[in-house]
């Protein structure tokens, strides 16, 4: 039940990280010059979340997926 608790938490968090990155992105956009550098980094950033946390790509290397 501990492990449910914990990958629950650690996926509210995961969420709550991925709103605010979203609206960071949403207001850099936004503006009148905006960084295409800027939003490329959290594009990335948020990509890499979602595929690690959401997609569970680090199970695919580890004993216990075997």
């Amino acid at each position: 039940m501990d492990k449910l608790k914990a990958a629950q938490k650690t996926g509210l968090i995961i969420f709550a990280v991925l709103m605010v990155l979203t609206i960071v992105e949403y207001i850099v956009g936004a503006v009148e010059n905006p960084s295409v550098v800027l939003l490329f980094i959290i594009g990335l950033v948020k990509a890499a979340l979602i595929v690690q946390f959401f997609m569970h790509i680090a199970r695919l290397w580890s004993e216990e997926s075997h």
